[in-house]
């Protein structure tokens, strides 16, 4: 028992080797040309898998304090890259005694470079990334989920991922738990604001609009 309470009264993100790896990844960020992503057929993503596209810090903060205060120990990271918002996840598990990160990642050079960026952080063992397409990889999450990220990646036509990943994660949700959508995709939206899929949500001011959204039904 005293365990536990000391895990739950600690606050990983005040680590300093985790600390490190977080300055470390924010510093090796960085950004395609624009060029890149031109043309009527979607990006390849393996052409892109020296690009961390990570969340911020402050979405990362939001991420580790409200599992903290939910005390979640079973959650999605969808895409997980090289894993910064995994790493955030991680240390909420930490902290709270224990659980697990489901992630999803298409490109299996990513998801190397985010097993190690874990691994460095001393994290690892909290995290299943699940490498392929997270539409047949997240289908069954095993039990209902705490807390989701959905992030997503363009396609050429029909409805984004983002859209086609909440439809799959939303049944797994339990009630009371979190989606927060860092793209604010446009279907995405249309589908978390409608009252009759069974969610609340709030746009907030971080990274050019971040949607959070809690199931209450």
């Amino acid at each position: 028992m005293e365990s536990s309470i000391t895990n739950y009264r600690s606050n990983a993100l005040r680590d300093p080797i985790i600390l490190s790896v977080l300055d470390q990844m924010n510093a090796r960020r960085k950004r395609p040309d624009s060029n890149m992503f031109q043309g009527s057929v979607a990006p390849d993503p393996e052409l892109f898998a020296d690009y961390g596209f990570s969340i911020h810090p402050e979405q990362g903060d939001l991420i580790y304090t409200l599992c903290r205060a939910m005390k979640a120990t079973h959650v999605v990271d969808f895409a997980t890259s090289v894993g910064m918002s995994a790493l955030y996840f991680a240390a909420a598990m930490r902290d709270n005694g224990g659980g697990q990160v489901v992630g999803a990642e298409l490109v299996s050079a990513k998801a190397d470079t985010a097993y190690r960026n874990l691994t460095a952080a001393g994290l690892d063992a909290y995290v299943d990334i699940r490498i392929g397409d997270a539409r047949e990889t997240l289908k069954d999450l095993g039990k209902p989920v705490d807390f989701a990220l959905i992030d997503g990646w363009p396609l050429a036509k029909g409805p984004t991922l983002a859209r086609q990943v909440i439809e799959i994660i939303a049944p797994q949700l339990r009630v009371g738990g979190y989606v927060l959508n860092d793209n604010a995709e446009s279907d995405f939206l249309e589908y978390i604001r409608d009252p009759a899929n069974g969610f609340i949500s709030v746009t907030l001011p971080i990274k050019r609009g971040t949607e959070l959204a809690v199931k209450i039904s």
